[in-house]
């Protein structure tokens, strides 16, 4: 543009920006020999008082501020009906024209974000009077060569609090904490617009066009997927539409360590809102298999033991009742109700329930169990029966070949409850309680084949 300013000190490059306070300039300032900015504001064209006076408080507190990731004050001047500020140039690119050209940040740069806004937060918090930036969003955020974050535009700045609001509304919307809109600007509203740059980033949409619950964005179904569920916290933290409720720092919830909410109970879907909660499925899938494998080996041992008290029963009783007949009809009577009940459990009522959860929450692990669980009812079944068919004595004077393939019936179920008990054994891990349980259930097994 080759315009000059103060005295051909400073040289006009080219355009940087509009904004709602005034224009943004690149140029050079041949003094310090240095690329610097320069805001213009046209004192002629404002539409009330209020704006000339944010533009002169913009001046005085970039004036009072130094840090690494502020723009540095250099020089504030009147001329021609504008007053002009200059300040050094951050070298970068802003988050908002990332945001344009469909840039979004993954994790670790939201961290660095972060980490980089709390920094820079805590100091203005700590002047005394704190001051506010009021305006933090994409466009305000340089992200510099090297992966930092810098933050610049004043011109919304308010340095002085006021217990009772009464001050301006200025900000953006969807980037604006709720008191905002109260002109009740407070240290923790910038932590609310950090948060809102930090989702808008990482979804690419603007915060007004992700999903909300009430006045609260739903962080964690607009990030599931695209975030950690610790980050989720931290910025569902900051987001809080209450002000009371909301973080008033971002370092202590960046601090390794530092406890977070978290819901109670396993995360798995949640009705009410309609949508899932993070949660390790395969973590939820692991433990459904071994609480699966743990019904199966007591299926199996109960159903092993049983047929072993009833071969004991007919070895002892012979071919003879052990009682009379009436008490014998009586306690097999009585063995009906085990048998309906595990059956009814086993091969309806439990299934049914798994299939049912199946359709919600891990599918796969929920159908093998439901399968397995019928299997080891069937195995039950026929072990009371046996017992049942011992206590009468099977009485049915059909010879001793009869009697020899009932046994033989009888025994062969009994290996076959051994070979799982043995393969159990082999699904386990090698303990002593392990080693100790095969010693005992080979007598039994030895004397079963005898």
């Amino acid at each position: 543009m080759g315009e000059t300013l103060r005295d051909g000190r400073f040289v006009v490059l080219g355009h940087l920006g509009r904004g709602s306070q005034g224009e943004t300039f690149d140029a050079r300032d041949t003094l310090e020999r240095r690329a610097v900015a320069i805001k213009r504001f046209d004192v002629r064209g404002a539409q009330a008082w209020k704006d000339v006076e944010l533009a002169e408080r913009e001046a005085r507190v970039l004036q009072s501020l130094s840090h690494p990731k502020l723009p540095g004050y250099i020089d504030h001047f009147e001329s021609d009906g504008a007053l002009y500020l200059v300040m050094e140039k951050i070298e970068g690119e802003s988050l908002a024209s990332l945001h344009a050209r469909g840039v979004a940040l993954n994790e670790h740069d939201i961290l660095r974000l972060l980490t980089d806004a709390s920094d820079v937060l805590d100091y203005l918090r700590g002047r005394a009077p704190p001051v506010i930036h009021r305006d933090l969003k994409p466009g305000n955020v340089i992200r510099r060569p090297d992966g930092s974050f810098a933050f610049v535009d004043f011109g919304a700045v308010r340095d002085k609090l006021r217990p009772r609001g009464g001050s301006t509304v200025v900000g953006t919307f969807g980037y604006m904490a709720p008191e905002q809109f109260q002109g009740r600007a407070l240290p923790a509203s910038d932590v609310y617009a950090i948060g809102a740059t930090a989702i808008a980033m990482l979804t690419g949409r603007e915060p007004e066009d992700l999903p909300h619950r009430g006045l609260a964005i739903d962080v964690r179904s607009t990030l599931r997927g695209l975030a950690t569920p610790s980050l989720i916290d931290v910025l569902e933290r900051m987001l809080t539409p209450d002000p009371e409720n909301r973080a008033g720092r971002i370092g202590p919830l960046l601090a390794p360590g530092e406890p977070r909410p978290r819901r109670p109970g396993p995360e798995i879907y949640d009705w009410k809102a309609g949508s899932w909660d993070l949660v390790g499925h395969t973590q939820l899938e692991r433990a459904i298999r071994s609480e699966t494998r743990r019904a199966e080996r007591h299926a199996r041992r109960q159903a092993l033991r049983m047929a072993r008290r009833a071969m004991r029963a007919q070895r002892h009783e012979g071919r003879h009742h052990a009682f009379p007949r009436p008490v014998s009809f009586a306690l097999a009577l009585c063995l009906v109700i085990p048998i309906l009940a595990v059956t009814l459990a086993t091969r309806l009522i439990v299934p049914f329930v798994l299939n049912i959860l199946a359709l919600f929450i891990a599918p796969r692990a929920l159908k093998s169990a439901a399968t397995r669980v019928q299997g080891a009812g069937k195995a039950a079944v026929a072990s009371i029966a046996r017992g049942q068919r011992a206590i009468l004595g099977d009485e049915s004077h059909s010879g001793a070949a009869s009697s020899t393939q009932d046994q033989e019936a009888s025994e062969g179920q009994v290996r076959v409850a051994a070979r799982a008990e043995a393969r159990l054994r082999v699904d386990e891990p090698a303990t002593p309680e392990a080693e100790h349980r095969a010693e005992t259930l080979e007598p039994d097994s030895t004397m079963a084949k005898r």
